[in-house]
């Protein structure tokens, strides 16, 4: 049941994110595995892996939005800065004394 590479009802994009979010369940030759021993019964278990496809098929179709790249706030970067300046003189008054005796 080589159902997701070579599908020509998915289109090329939700083929694509289907195969992502499917990951270590996709064969090498293409087929999704969905294995369903969660319930006692049998009729439950092979309703169980077509819900679970149905699915996966929703969340693959779902357009990818695209992130927006943001910048640190002013006071994000001064409070950095701070703890860096907090830290150094921490270590710089650890730091042993080296006396030079002529």
């Amino acid at each position: 049941m080589n159902i997701v590479r070579n599908s020509r009802s998915l289109p090329e994009d939700v083929r694509d994110s289907l195969v992502r979010l499917a990951g270590k369940r996709m064969t090498r030759e293409g087929e999704l595995i969905i294995e369903a021993r969660r319930f006692r019964t049998q009729d439950r278990n092979r309703q169980d892996p077509r819900s679970r496809l149905i699915e996966l098929l929703r969340k693959a179709a779902e357009p990818v939005r695209p992130r927006k790249k943001t910048t640190s706030t002013r006071g994000s970067k001064e409070r950095r800065l701070q703890g860096k300046r907090r830290r150094s003189r921490i270590k710089k008054v650890r730091r042993s004394i080296s006396t030079s005796d002529p």
